[in-house]
């Protein structure tokens, strides 16, 4: 209240950062989640401890708190893919919610502040609105995500961030140069999918090879911009980090070769952005897992929260 004492703790004069803003617990983080998939369930926002000022949003459009799927969710299923970030005061989830006759995947972040919830990032892939279709969804505990990992396997915060930023680099206009570190063994789940090492003939032929191996044939030049990245939550006791994004496809390559001299056609020949948010472990300096959920939007369409 008295603007000469508060310059002096912008100064850190006076007061630190976290005297101000009191670190939380990650108990209490999954408890303030747990307490808001409650209230969800319900259809009573009434329910959330509210700051007083929150910012909402569902499939990058700005919503009034109480709008959207709080007046169609039914049920929450069993998928319960949760982390937090203890520094920042942020909460996320990968999960299942229900609307009467549907089942969709959702990713969910919070972010609170003195016990409050003060930002809601929501995507729901919901399939019958969407273009793609992906077959053998499977929504399960997957210890590589659910590990903590010894002080040993961890790497600095800011660097678990630029891992997942040069996966980006690597997957925009895909060329085979690979600007991040790839785990042998990591796996990408899209949409409740398996999109790398799996053989089922349903999927694309280059869904049996690695992640790496994919990124090395220049696979997804059809990318043309990776943008509006965001890295809002760090889980570093876990390795995950959760990045928000845009993929856009201008829809104007067609025939393209791969680095092993392949030639195969781009199936995107409309332009349309995807929306996603993606959850990156990282072990030992590398990417050993991602889980993404990620919607179809109009070509270009701007980020809600820029």
């Amino acid at each position: 209240k008295d603007p000469k004492n508060l310059w002096g703790i912008l100064e850190g004069e006076t007061m630190s950062t976290s005297a101000i803003f009191p670190k939380v617990t990650r108990e209490e983080l999954y408890g303030i989640l747990d307490r808001y998939l409650e209230a969800l369930k319900k259809n009573d926002p009434s329910q959330v401890d509210w700051g007083s000022h929150v910012r909402y949003t569902e499939n990058n459009v700005n919503l009034m708190v109480g709008d959207g799927v709080w007046n169609t969710i039914t049920d929450l299923g069993d998928y319960d893919l949760r982390f937090a970030d203890v520094k920042t005061g942020g909460v996320g989830l990968f999960g299942l919610l229900e609307e009467t006759d549907d089942t969709s995947p959702f990713a969910l972040r919070l972010k609170v502040e003195q016990g409050k919830v003060v930002e809601v990032e929501t995507v729901i892939v919901r399939d019958k609105n969407e273009p793609i279709k992906f077959p053998e969804k499977r929504f399960e505990h997957k210890p590589v995500m659910n590990e903590f990992l010894h002080p040993d396997q961890r790497v600095p915060r800011e660097r678990m961030i630029a891992l997942a930023d040069g996966y980006f680099n690597t997957l925009e206009l895909n060329d085979g140069t690979i600007l991040t570190k790839f785990h042998p063994h990591c796996n990408r789940m899209e949409n409740g999918t398996q999109m790398t090492n799996n053989p089922n003939p349903e999927l694309n032929p280059f869904a049996k090879l690695s992640c790496i191996e994919q990124f090395q044939l220049g696979r997804y030049r059809y990318d043309d911009r990776v943008r509006d990245r965001r890295f809002p939550l760090v889980d570093e006791e876990r390795g995950l980090v959760l990045a928000s994004l845009f993929i856009d496809h201008r829809g104007k390559l067609g025939e393209y070769r791969l680095t092993d001299g392949t030639v195969v056609q781009s199936h995107y020949r409309r332009p349309h952005s995807f929306y996603a948010m993606e959850l990156f472990k990282i072990k030992d300096g590398a990417i050993e897992q991602i889980e993404a959920n990620f919607i179809t939007v109009p070509y270009y369409m701007p980020s809600a929260w820029d």
